[in-house]
């Protein structure tokens, strides 16, 4: 962390940003993400914490110097966190109990990842199914995996499903695990986003479409009266083929 004291026009303000990409959550990132056109002022709030109408109070824009390399530095850092394969052993979530406090819980990561519940499963297959078949709809399917990114919005509905009920102890729930995405958000990048890949490259059968029990046997019904209308009207009635006039 780098911290200085600037100077504002009502008095001192305290500004502590991260310079290594460890100590950056994945919620930071997302929040610059989608500023496409964020400046350094902007960057420097999310990452501190600090409302920027704070910080364009500072007296001098010169102050902001200090951090600008370390934005910088930063930023570099992220293009490539997409290729680590380095995947934590354990992640540590802070939650809150039914009393609002504090309570930590430690999260161990399967090598093989697996996916679980089925309703977590089915709700990340659907995830990354909708990610990556996008995707190929706009730049085609040839060579996809080497030109595809998951969004950071796409990762953390992924990791919210995968660690709800490992973080939470409760049963599966669609729409808590989607809340569980605030949660997601305070992991490190530099942890969320290697499991998130795993997923997205490691499960390639996640991504292929699929029906459900019900639809296919309604389209095994519907073949099967096609081929007995093929049939029927496949079936000749025999010629007689009179012998040749001499």
């Amino acid at each position: 962390m780098i911290e200085k004291t600037l100077k504002t026009i009502t008095g001192k303000l305290s500004v502590k940003i991260p310079t290594e990409l460890n100590e950056v959550t994945l919620g930071q990132i997302m929040a610059m993400q989608q500023k496409p056109d964020l400046n350094d002022i902007e960057a420097i709030g999310i990452l501190s914490g600090i409302a920027v109408d704070e910080l364009y109070n500072v007296k001098s824009v010169d102050d902001f110097q200090v951090f600008t390399e370390t934005v910088l530095a930063l930023s570099h850092q992220i293009k490539h966190l997409y290729n680590s394969e380095v995947i934590p052993k354990e992640v540590v979530f802070i939650l809150h109990d039914a009393r609002e406090k504090q309570v930590q819980k430690n999260v161990k990561v399967s090598h093989d990842l697996s996916v679980e519940p089925t309703g977590a499963f089915m709700a990340a297959r659907d995830i990354i199914a909708e990610e990556i078949n996008n995707h190929i709809k706009e730049h085609g399917q040839e060579d996809w995996q080497e030109r595809f990114n998951p969004s950071l919005s796409a990762c953390c509905q992924v990791l919210a499903h995968y660690f709800f009920c490992k973080a939470t102890g409760q049963k599966y729930n669609e729409y808590q695990a989607e809340e569980f995405c605030n949660e997601i958000k305070k992991m490190r990048v530099t942890e969320a986003l290697p499991i998130a890949r795993h997923f997205f490259f490691c499960y390639p059968n996640l991504w292929k479409p699929k029906t459900g029990y019900w639809h296919r046997l309604l389209q095994r019904w519907k073949n099967g009266r096609a081929s007995s209308r093929s049939r029927n009207s496949n079936i000749s009635i025999p010629s007689t083929h009179w012998p040749a006039a001499i």
